[in-house]
């Protein structure tokens, strides 16, 4: 079999195919990629958007990218919040030793 430069897209589009097909099959592993989806369909939304922009379709590649970005957003919001929190305490924290510091 010769791989081509342009059959680059359709191996992924066949392997990913056959990830899903397994997905529904697999009670476990179905599980996994159907986390592993959720993650990587906004992703490829990014990428998407970002190579629309360089290519020249801007407005269709701004859209794709900003909605990509906030859906992983909203997938990484349980990341988000508590790395958020932590950053606000250690702000807080190097605002205070600074206080002792200029005294």
């Amino acid at each position: 079999m010769r791989v081509n430069k342009g059959n680059g897209l359709a191996i992924v589009l066949i392997v990913l195919g056959s990830i899903l097909l397994l997905g529904k099959f697999t009670p476990f592993f179905g599980y996994f990629v159907g986390h592993l989806i959720g993650y990587l369909i906004p992703i490829a939304m990014i990428m998407l958007g970002y190579y629309g922009v360089k290519r020249g379709n801007a407005l269709f590649g701004w859209i794709v990218l900003v909605l990509g970005v906030l859906i992983l957003l909203g997938k990484l919001s349980w990341l988000i919040g508590p790395l958020l929190a932590i950053g606000l305490i250690i702000f807080g924290v190097s605002m205070l030793s600074d206080r002792r510091r200029r005294y």
